[in-house]
């Protein structure tokens, strides 16, 4: 797994267990939804750790929280 779709999945997954979409994600970490949908649909292959950080705000949970999770630990060492 790159690390690429591991923030992806993870997003998804965050979303999926507050039930929220993708655009209230964008309202809730204060970011245009374009940004969100970017990383997600792969337009964005290297996010900055700030646009992470109101992402994890938005969420209400911390980067550390954020990346812990199998698919990170997963992830292809050369990607």
């Amino acid at each position: 797994m790159t690390a690429q779709e591991a923030v992806r999945n993870r997003i998804l997954q965050l979303c999926g267990e507050r039930n929220i979409t993708i655009n209230k994600l964008a309202t809730l970490a204060a970011l245009p939804p374009s940004s969100v949908k970017n990383i997600l649909y792969g337009k964005s292959q290297n996010p900055k750790l700030l646009t992470l950080k109101l992402i994890c705000d938005g969420l209400g949970i911390t980067l550390s929280e954020f990346f812990n999770s199998d698919g990170f630990s997963e992830m292809d060492p050369d990607t």
